[in-house]
């Protein structure tokens, strides 16, 4: 989304030293926020003041990866609950006070049930990338409601888009590493620096022998599998919940990996797609298995999947009077998109034509 020049913008600035650390500073170089992950077995992402380095806001939660995180402030303290409630979307909700919040994407809303929502901040990102550059609060939006500690919902905010870029940093990281799941401990540059450095006496010092020199060791790292690329692939997405069908794996090896998806009890559904034309035979293969090998993954007799399909079909061409051609009958389609969901999706059924 476009920002409005006339408005104050937070930027966001990442330390060269820590990539997990971000800075939010305004267009003149003054640093108003700092960003940075606790080392620890659990995901916490603290928000402080850069001249006092006093913790303002916090976020913590088993993993980066997971769809509920708990959002803390401090001075005055108060909890706050940060849930992924979109289906099909991206979609984050927390209350503050009286009123509801929820982040799309580029902008948070003020809910206003039955009423339209209230944009109440923008950010700007690259196209398809969870990656913000940029953020304003919309203050004369705000102005419009009754809303109890604006500065503590600002803060609520901007820790919660803080996490979204945590998620997808973690998302993209190989499976298995530190990153998905917590932060590592790491040195303290500055406790570096003040440290004193080693006494020796120079009276007794004596130079080292040489040490031998050997050859350097190659290890031959093995290809990464089949499904480790499909795996990687969807990383890079940040779509878990998307698998597009090619000629990477078989049919087995599809579905096995989409069941391995759908065990994560917070992943709601999938999406199965065909990469090209000639692999929609094969989609609708995977989507047959996994609904029968999905029972036996999760051992529940009542363990069925809802199914929704929907078609590409070829755009119907314009005849000499610029009128759309008619599609002829048994003409195969392009594409597929079946979404396996564990709960029904309405919004998904097949809309009836209406004569």
């Amino acid at each position: 989304m476009s920002l409005d020049k006339n408005l104050f913008t937070l930027l966001f600035r990442q330390r060269d030293d820590d990539p997990a650390s971000v800075d939010l500073v305004d267009p003149a170089g003054t640093v108003h926020y700092q960003k940075r992950l606790a080392a620890g077995p659990v995901y916490r992402a603290e928000v402080t003041d850069p001249l006092t380095q006093s913790l303002l806001a916090s976020a913590t939660a088993p993993a980066a990866l997971n769809k509920a995180k708990t959002l803390e402030l401090y001075n005055p303290n108060s909890v706050v609950e940060l849930k992924h409630t979109g289906l099909l979307t991206f979609k984050w909700t927390f209350k503050w006070g009286e009123h509801e919040f929820e982040w799309k994407r580029e902008a948070c809303y003020l809910i206003r049930k039955p009423d339209p929502a209230v944009m109440v901040a923008i950010t700007k990102e690259p196209t398809g990338k969870i990656q913000t550059t940029s953020v304003q609060i919309l203050d004369y939006n705000l102005n419009r409601f009754d809303i109890d500690d604006r500065k503590g919902l600002e803060l609520v905010i901007l820790t919660a888009l803080l996490t979204f870029q945590d998620y997808n940093i973690a998302a993209k990281a190989p499976k298995g590493s530190t990153s998905a799941t917590a932060t590592p401990s790491r040195t303290n540059s500055a406790d570096a620096l003040l440290a004193p450095p080693p006494v020796t006496n120079v009276a007794i010092a004596t130079p080292l022998p040489p040490a031998p020199s050997t050859p350097a060791h190659f290890v031959d790292v093995p290809p990464p599998s089949a499904i480790n690329r499909v795996a990687e692939a969807e990383r890079e997405r940040a779509l878990f919940s998307v698998v597009r069908v090619g000629d990477d794996m078989n049919v087995k090896s599809y579905s096995q990996f989409c069941c391995n998806l759908l065990k994560d009890d917070t992943l709601m559904y999938i999406t199965v797609k065909s990469s090209i034309a000639k692999h929609v035979d094969k989609t609708m293969k995977v989507a047959e298995k996994v609904n029968k090998d999905y029972r036996k993954v999760v051992k529940k007799d009542s363990a069925d999947l809802h199914q929704y399909v929907s078609w590409d079909f070829p755009a119907a061409e314009d005849d000499k009077k610029g009128k759309k051609k008619k599609s002829k009958k048994g003409t195969p389609p392009t594409g597929v998109i079946v979404h396996l969901s564990k709960k029904a999706m309405p919004e998904l059924e097949p809309k009836l034509s209406t004569p």
